[in-house]
């Protein structure tokens, strides 16, 4: 029994019964929809000249109209092959325009349609189990996937292992990607030169170049400063007269740094060196022969007109560095310079709102544990002065029948003096129990005082009293 279509699906087919409208899909998902549907027999998907073009077929039209698939019967069904049978006298009469076309064979879906009309109907996001005979060729399954051209402009493939087996995710590209970047235009001529441009100027030998590639690092520099300082950066020179050694070029000081939206981006500007297979001296052959410890050099290395500039600080979205290429200098590639200060910038900002937002969520949950902190020592406070009456009954109930039993032996005394003070004593006596007891007032609720961090203290938790 064929599937019924879901909700998505069905909009796509109204929308190719429309006439596919413009506007009405704000990315090109649709075309994987399309494709699911196509396995479906609704739809036919064309690539002619370039252009993507779809086309609803009979049974899209039927589904459109009763919502179900056309009968079985008025389907082509493929039959088992038969021998041939002569044919007879009224089929030889038949003219030739008369007979019906045999269907075209429909065409298998490849794994890379299969697998998007799978992520689709699965929201993006699939696992595979990561055992049986197919679990070790979904790595080069995905790469084969991402060659075929199928994956939509706007959406990446992604694989890899996970506890459950082998995860694939269907994503949007991030639209910083998908952008548009202006050209930097970089100045023939330093004509009126940045402050920190001029800082190197200044320099002997500005950021350790060699003279040749120094007024085109220069030039380079002012376009990118220029560049950030009009998205309303800031820049500032840094050690401007030093190139860093090999060991220490990604951790040296940065020759120049940018800030976006508090982020710091520090920048170092490298010239790049040419290898080159070293041929021994005469010298260097008898000392290596005369002294084990002497190493003669595989390779020499000199500098070239290349440039590299390195970025540090803040997040990472394009890449850290960036480079002189064949066919791709860094005058072109300065838009994408610009737009990764700006990228730092605004992932330091959102962690920097992230971090205010957690910090008040924490007050908040710091002051209700105090709140509830509170309530329980007062709770606590009120058990304790209940015990405490409790005691103080319980130890005038006994004082209580002292007496009784004191009063008792002194009635049964003879008159005199030794029976006057016993008679006095146990005036005091009961005198004194009746202040003790407790059941001689009405019961009340204790007065509670403020609590001091220490009484808090054992009812916050993890929470400390003096702050989150």
């Amino acid at each position: 029994m064929a599937r019924q279509v879901n909700e998505r699906q069905l909009s796509v087919l109204k929308w190719v019964e429309d006439g596919c409208p413009a506007g009405v899909w704000e990315t090109s998902s649709y075309k994987t929809t399309c494709q699911a549907v196509q396995n479906r027999g609704l739809v036919l998907v064309s690539r002619k000249g370039g252009q993507w073009n779809v086309d609803l077929t009979s049974a899209g039209r039927h589904y459109l109209a009763h919502g179900t698939y056309p009968p079985p019967g008025s389907r082509p069904r493929k039959t088992q092959a038969a021998a041939p049978q002569p044919p007879s006298p009224r089929a030889q009469e038949a003219p030739a325009s008369a007979r019906k076309p045999s269907p075209p064979p429909q065409r298998r879906a490849t794994f890379t349609e299969q697998l998007l009309q799978e992520l689709a109907e699965a929201g993006g996001q699939i696992v595979k189990p990561g055992s049986g005979p197919d679990s070790e060729k979904w790595p080069s399954r995905i790469a084969a996937a991402r060659r075929s051209g199928r994956i939509p402009e706007t959406k990446e493939l992604y694989g890899g292992w996970c506890r459950d087996g082998y995860e694939i995710k269907l994503v949007d590209i991030p639209a910083w990607r998908l952008a548009v970047l202006e050209p930097v235009p970089v100045p023939a001529r330093l004509t009126r030169p940045h402050t920190v441009v001029r800082a190197m100027q200044n320099e002997q030998q500005p950021l350790g170049l060699t003279r040749p590639v120094q007024g085109r690092a220069l030039r380079l520099i002012q376009a990118l400063i220029t560049a950030a300082e009009a998205e309303g950066h800031s820049s500032s020179a840094g050690a401007t007269g030093f190139a860093p050694t090999s060991h220490r070029r990604r951790r040296a000081s940065p020759h120049f740094t940018i800030t976006a939206q508090g982020q710091t981006v520090g920048f170092l500007v490298l010239q790049e060196q040419d290898r080159t297979e070293h041929v021994a001296t005469e010298k260097e052959l008898a000392d290596a022969k005369k002294h084990s410890w002497i190493r003669i050099p595989r390779f020499d290395y000199t500098p070239s007109e290349r440039l590299r500039f390195v970025l540090s600080g803040g997040q990472p979205h394009r890449a850290s560095e960036w480079s002189d290429a064949p066919g791709h200098p860094l005058e072109d590639q300065l838009a994408e310079i610009a737009q990764e200060i700006t990228l730092r910038g605004e992932a330091a900002e959102r962690r920097r709102l992230d971090e205010i937002e957690a910090a008040r969520q924490k007050r908040i949950r710091w002051e209700a544990a105090m709140q509830d902190a509170r309530i329980q020592y007062a709770e606590a406070y009120r058990f304790r002065h209940f015990q405490a009456q409790e005691a103080a009954w319980r130890h005038a109930t006994g004082l209580t029948e002292y007496v009784s039993a004191v009063r008792t032996r002194v009635e049964a005394m003879p008159p005199g003096q030794t029976r006057t003070e016993a008679e006095a004593w146990i005036s005091w006596a009961a005198s004194t129990v009746e202040r003790l007891d407790p059941l001689h007032t009405p019961p009340r609720l204790p007065d509670i005082s403020e609590p001091r961090a220490d009484d808090l203290r054992p009812f916050l938790g993890h929470w400390s009293p003096y702050g989150p």
